[in-house]
């Protein structure tokens, strides 16, 4: 059997031959071009990480791109394994949407290659690294390479003075057994933007501005809980999505993946934290400081008094729209399997990991209900690439409109269900965006029916 690493590292060298630019090509200057090259991250003058990064900086560029207008995009691999880059939320053919399980060709090292694609749907996106980690926090998703996109609407009135991007992640650490016999990452360090708080510059503001505050949570397997002393945020959108009822809410709970896009009135001068709510998070570093013009003074933490986030906060107020019965179900069911002896679990989707998951097949323009059962222990925050989905049903709570989003958490021990439109043929990966569920089997392809 072939494993999901061996398969990387075979296509990658089959790329290195057959994607090169072609002479023609190299004479045009590309609209964005990604170095992936080693790079030692900084957090703290304590705490350096050796990993890889997208032009010499994490997070990588911020790219912006129009909707609908064609880019073209040159990927130069310096690193000394197979890479690719996956454009999380974009509606893209198979094989530029950055996943080898949907017949993307991985770049070798050394070489590069030349992409083009009309990016839609607008809002916020990122792109990130989508390659095999198994136990080495240095690689994938553990090690960082990710950088946020935007993609702006053909118009965009604007109801804020100016944004503020922010990415969560988790670093080092080491694997530890659960009670349940299964390994779970532990990390060393947490930060926002690669720095940890105090480390990091100010994010500096005047009284009275409107902050559009775009949050990445970007960690290989962490949920995380964000607040800002002295403010609120007004939720305006989902990961890239607008949201049918904005709500003003005292923090932002982000699984892996996740983006939450929201204004933050400046009304309340001196210096804050902006960080995770769970004390021994933000004492491993994940906080930022929001400094107001003229503010002197140690930054203030206040601590709120709950965790409260629910998707359904976001839906609309109308009738949840098309009954359940109008859309085909496809149940998938999630647990793991133990072999013992200190093998790892691994991940199964209706009993089976990846590659001898199923492939189901879908009719293009048909509508389709996912119900997750997550029998597992574990929450699993769900990605399905190349379309957005709408939730209609978290955690036995009555049918829903909405919002719209590639990622949902599916809570341990609970049923999910969400609804898309297959209108984007080609092969379509469906996983945990959990780094370490990912590498131990949890995906399976979705295939359109001819």
């Amino acid at each position: 059997m072939i494993s999901r690493r061996r398969f990387g590292q075979l296509s990658g060298f089959a790329a290195g031959t057959a994607i090169l630019p072609l002479p023609i090509r190299a004479a045009t200057v590309p609209d964005v071009t990604l170095d992936i090259a080693p790079y030692t991250l900084e957090a703290s003058p304590s705490q350096h990480f050796r990993t890889v990064a997208y032009n010499g900086q994490i997070p990588g560029p911020l790219l912006r791109m129009r909707q609908g207008q064609e880019q073209s995009i040159e990927i130069r691999n310096s690193s000394k394994d197979p890479e690719v880059v996956h454009w999380h939320g974009l509606f893209l053919p198979s094989d530029v949407d950055g996943a080898m399980e949907e017949g993307t060709p991985m770049i070798a090292p050394g070489t590069q290659m030349r992409m083009s694609f009309r990016p839609d749907p607008p809002g916020f996106r990122w792109f990130h690294t989508h390659t095999f980690a198994g136990k080495d926090l240095t690689k994938a998703q553990y090690g960082g390479l990710h950088g946020f996109l935007l993609i702006e609407p053909r118009d965009n009135p604007g109801g804020y003075d100016r944004e503020v991007f922010l990415a969560l992640h988790d670093w080092g650490g080491h694997f530890e057994g659960g009670g349940d016999g299964s390994m779970n990452p532990v990390y060393d360090v947490s930060t926002i933007n690669g720095k940890m708080l105090g480390f990091g510059e100010p994010i500096r503001v005047k009284q009275g501005e409107h902050v559009m505050m775009h949050v990445l949570n970007s960690s290989p397997t962490e949920i995380h809980w964000v607040a800002l002393a002295g403010h609120s945020f007004q939720v305006v959108a989902l990961d890239g999505n607008a949201v049918a009822r904005p709500q003003t809410l005292a923090m932002l709970r982000l699984a892996p993946a996740e983006r939450v896009s929201a204004v933050v009135e400046m009304n309340n001068p001196g210096a804050w934290i902006l960080g995770d709510v769970r004390k021994h998070i933000q004492s491993a570093g994940m906080g930022a400081v929001i400094e107001y013009a003229g503010a002197a003074g140690k930054p203030i933490w206040t601590q709120p008094e709950s965790l409260n986030w629910s998707y359904r906060e976001f839906a609309a107020t109308e009738e949840p729209g098309p009954a359940a019965d109008e859309a085909a179900r496809i149940e998938l069911v999630f647990d793991a399997k133990f072999e013992g002896h200190g093998s790892e679990e691994q991940w199964r989707i209706n009993g089976k990991s990846y590659p001898h998951t199923d492939e189901p097949k879908l009719n293009a323009g048909q509508r389709y209900r996912l119900v997750m059962k997550n029998m597992s222990m574990d929450d699993h925050p769900i990605h399905l690439h190349r379309h957005t989905f709408e939730i209609r049903m978290v955690d036995g709570s009555p049918e829903m409109r909405g919002p719209r989003k590639d990622v949902v958490l599916v809570p341990a021990k609970t049923t999910a269900e969400v609804e898309f439109v297959a209108d984007n043929p080609g092969r379509t990966l469906f996983h945990c965006h959990q780094q370490d569920h990912m590498d131990r089997g949890f995906m399976m392809v979705f295939q359109y029916a001819e």
